[in-house]
């Protein structure tokens, strides 16, 4: 059983945590609402892209860009992991790696003779690739201590120029994505090649789009901007899932901390109580021996 002192010097110790944890969930806060405004400040311009891309794909042409072609003989797939650098986010590295690992063994047994290889984002998806001994292509650490829109340039770069080279026929991304401070998912996507979207609202009059200059050219240098969107919104996405789940773990820590705190001091007063209940009858036993004799 534990002395008065050790019960007290862990209800100091379970307070110095609550207080950390207090702060840790203070600051999760105030970057969630940073990366919710990124996430904000980036949508009007993936939405007109996304619009232009879907306008070009349902044109009546025979023109197909290699971006778009899906190759008959599947040989080597990549898969884009972005996880976090740092810890203390309750399952959010943990469901997306075990996301990932069934995903790469789905994709095993469809693709018996491929070889699947990894892209790394995040330090937490960095060492798991180390520790499984997966194939990796480039690993990408410490991203998300200053996110920049150039991470996301030379992902979609090295994807795209190895897609284009055939030493990639097939790219998906899997990171975490924001839907509310209280709940992220697991998100999957076929990067390369792309699935283009063409449920377009349609008119009561059929277009018929002119394009100026031509339809090649637009989507040689569409196509890359919306591959380097796709990746640049993932890492956004994933940031703000990130703080949302610190911000709910700490919340957490800290209730629980608090719980912990009020049992510490019941168990504290109820032995200190006993021992000055012992106290006081050992003082009274000696009076009555002293008196008796």
């Amino acid at each position: 059983m534990a002395t008065l002192r050790e019960t007290r010097d862990r209800i100091t110790s379970v307070k110095n945590t609550s207080k950390i944890t207090q702060a840790m969930s203070m600051v999760a806060t105030a970057k969630l609402r940073r990366a919710q405004d990124a996430i904000i400040a980036a949508r009007p311009f993936a939405k007109q892209v996304q619009k232009i891309l879907g306008n070009l794909s349902s044109a009546d042409t025979e023109f197909v860009h290699p971006f778009f072609e899906t190759r008959k003989t599947v040989s080597s797939i990549a898969i884009i992991v972005i996880s976090s650098d740092r810890g203390l986010c309750g399952a959010f590295n943990t469901n997306l790696l075990r996301a990932a690992g069934i995903r790469m063994a789905e994709l095993r047994k469809e693709y018996p003779q491929a070889s699947i290889q990894l892209i790394p984002v995040g330090k937490r998806a960095v060492n798991s690739a180390r520790k499984g001994h997966d194939e990796v292509v480039r690993e990408f650490n410490d991203v998300f201590s200053k996110l920049d829109y150039s991470t996301a340039v030379d992902i979609a770069e090295l994807v795209s120029d190895s897609f284009l080279a055939q030493r990639f026929d097939q790219v998906e991304l899997m990171s975490n994505e924001f839907v509310t401070v209280m709940r992220q998912e697991v998100r999957r996507m076929q990067l390369l090649p792309i699935i283009p979207d063409v449920k377009q609202e349609k008119s009561q009059h059929n277009v018929e789009y002119i394009f100026e200059p031509t339809r090649a050219e637009i989507l040689d240098t569409l196509l890359p901007m919306y591959i380097k969107l796709q990746v640049w919104r993932s890492l956004l996405d994933s940031n703000a899932a990130e703080h949302a789940a610190r911000r709910m773990a700490m919340e957490n820590a800290t209730t629980n901390a608090r719980d912990l705190i009020k049992s510490l001091q019941l168990i504290y007063n109820r032995e200190r109580q006993a021992a000055i209940t012992k106290e006081m009858l050992e003082i009274v036993g000696g009076a009555e021996a002293l008196s008796g004799n």
